[in-house]
């Protein structure tokens, strides 16, 4: 079983810079792919950012390409998602998932099949 444990939301201004954590127990990202996806009030959860099980492949969603980044820590066990130049729209709760690496490619980043969640971490960009 894989746990995941969210954190760095918060309250930030439009352009400011926010950085969010995946820590995960149970198995390291080293064998998981690992991504974010937001929801916002009154809208479906999206997929924004992934990481291949490698480590060598990531993907972003078309909004957030140039502003986010997603990478992994050293020790394999935490997925971080750095946010540059926010926007009053990337305000959502923000969501790490991961799911077992290894039944893809070693570069494939799925948008779909996670099969586990963190709690979730708020984010609010104001205007």
């Amino acid at each position: 079983q894989v746990q995941l444990v969210e954190s760095g939301g918060g309250l930030v201004q439009a352009g400011d810079s926010l950085r969010l954590s995946c820590a995960a127990s149970g198995r390291t990202f080293s064998r998981l792919v690992g991504s974010w996806f937001r929801q916002a009030p009154g809208k479906e959860r999206e997929f924004v950012a992934g990481i291949s099980w490698s480590g060598d492949s990531t993907d972003y969603e078309d909004s957030v390409k140039g502003r986010f980044t997603i990478s992994r820590g050293n020790a394999k066990n935490t997925v971080y998602l750095q946010m540059n130049s926010l926007k009053p729209e990337d305000t959502a709760v923000y969501y790490c998932a991961a799911q077992w690496g290894p039944q893809y490619s070693a570069d494939v980043v799925p948008r779909t099949g996670y099969d586990y969640w963190g709690q979730g971490t708020q984010v609010t960009v104001s205007s």
